[in-house]
């Protein structure tokens, strides 16, 4: 099988049920991020510790549940139906339970805390940004198109979930976050 169609040389791509779209049409955008996500946390399960065993099966589950996520936005909104929608409720409850558990061991936090550490700590970040720009392109392809309805709670929580992540990551190596100061405080 060759990799290669030669159909998208003019700028087009061909969505799941066989609509024929611009690449720079919301829709594909918005999975285009998402895959984009899927590789960034991949990225980031290569900078985790061997040993973090259950944060790696979770993230294997999450790249499982996006590429489920990107196969549901590949089809065209009048094909979006509840019978082809996979992300639910559950998955966004699933996640509020993992940040409830991981952020048991970690400390109250009182500011806002700079991206950094680690290269873990950091990605985690990456990721956590990334996640929440394609909550605001998800959010603007559904004002316009149809989409499931579960996908917008599980995003915003899986950006929550990153940022828990990041934490845990340096609590977990026993680095200390780094404070954002105040301009009037830094001086």
């Amino acid at each position: 099988m060759r990799i290669y169609t030669r159909q998208g040389d003019k700028g087009l791509t061909r969505l799941a049920d066989g609509t024929s779209l611009a690449k720079d049409d919301k829709r594909v955008e918005t999975y285009g991020a998402i895959d984009e996500l899927n590789s960034q946390i991949g990225l980031l399960m290569a900078e985790i510790p061997a040993g973090e065993t259950t944060l790696l099966a979770d993230l294997i589950l999450l790249q499982q549940e996006l590429f489920d996520l990107g196969g549901e936005l590949a089809f065209s909104s009048e094909s979006q139906t509840d019978t082809l929608w996979q992300v639910n409720e559950a998955w966004t409850n699933r996640l509020e339970q993992q940040i409830d558990a991981y952020s048991a061991g970690l400390p109250v936090l009182r500011n806002f805390i700079l991206p950094s550490g680690s290269r873990a700590a950091a990605q985690a970040h990456v990721v956590r940004t990334l996640t929440r720009r394609c909550e605001r392109l998800l959010l603007g392809l559904s004002r316009v198109e149809r989409v499931n309805p579960a996908v917008l709670p599980y995003l915003n929580r899986l950006s929550d979930w990153f940022f828990t992540i990041a934490r845990y990551l340096l609590v977990s190596s026993g680095t200390p976050e780094i404070l954002w100061v105040k301009a009037a405080d830094r001086g």
